[in-house]
């Protein structure tokens, strides 16, 4: 596989030294671990990524994580890894936090729900860059306010880092569009994940806010966003439940590369990246 397009010219280190970021899209099932493991290295050597961020919350047999597949992905290189609504899918998930570190959940779950919305993560060369993950409201379960979450959070986190980055899994464009204008300049990158379709709306404000609506999946194409499309459409047409399972055939990987200047946490570029099997 090779990426769509050319990588990014990068500064002079000497000048104005940055981070590169590589954010994977949601992965899904067996198909997207092999994905990632295939390929999370190489693209992280090609584009100078000091951190991997992946979406994991379908990593495990199309829904949820278990401390399997979230282990398999840490070693593949993926060093944080982000969720969103099927993140306590498999029982063991919720039991099983504290042995997944590099794991989050969205922050604005209620209090006392396991695990952690944000954590501190550490580049290679000594960069804090703080991975922030919150759930939408819109046509989503209705958790806590991820507005007011968010402001509690950079309220805690505004001495910890200047580099922030911002999983926001939601399902309506309009509320991941607003979510980017209320943090712009307050956060490094708002990433939108979640519906599974890389858009092509990348961009940086004038501020230093890097956004893109949602970065896309890493998983099978054979189906309807990576789930076999027999059991989706029956679902649809009978509006009765179905089993759902990982499509089959070749393979997409969706990600995005930020470049960030490390010393003020302001976003210079974005660059969508997307690999398809033949």
């Amino acid at each position: 596989m090779r990426p769509a397009d050319a990588p990014l010219v990068r500064r002079a280190a000497w000048k104005d030294p940055t981070v590169e970021i590589l954010f994977i899209g949601d992965i899904v099932g067996a198909p997207g671990r092999r994905l990632v493991s295939e390929r999370a290295a190489a693209l992280k050597e090609e584009y100078g990524a000091s951190l991997v961020i992946a979406n994991v919350e379908n990593v495990a047999g199309g829904a949820g994580v278990t401390p399997e597949t979230v282990a398999q992905i840490t070693q593949a290189g993926v060093d944080v890894a982000t969720s969103g609504n099927h993140i306590f899918a498999h029982r063991e998930a919720a039991d099983a936090m504290d042995e997944m570190p590099t794991l989050l959940r969205p922050l604005n779950y209620p209090p006392g729900v396991p695990g952690r919305g944000w954590l501190v993560a550490t580049t290679p060369e000594g960069h804090k860059v703080v991975v922030i993950n919150a759930q939408g409201r819109v046509f989503m379960d209705a958790l806590d306010c991820p507005f007011r979450a968010l402001d509690a959070a950079l309220d805690v986190l505004a001495n910890r880092a200047k580099v922030i980055v911002v999983d926001f899994h939601a399902e309506a464009t309009s509320e991941k569009e607003a979510m980017a204008h209320y943090l712009d300049g307050r956060v490094t990158a708002l990433i939108g994940t979640h519906t599974h379709v890389q858009t092509a709306d990348e961009r940086v404000s004038p501020d230093g806010t890097a956004y893109i609506t949602d970065v896309g999946m890493t998983g099978p194409t054979g189906g309807i966003i990576g789930t076999e499309a027999g059991p989706v459409l029956r679902r649809f047409i009978s509006r009765m439940p179905a089993r759902f399972k990982p499509a089959r055939g070749p393979g997409v990987l969706s990600a995005a590369v930020i470049s960030v200047e490390a010393e003020t946490g302001r976003a210079t570029a974005i660059k969508r990246v997307l690999e398809r099997e033949e």
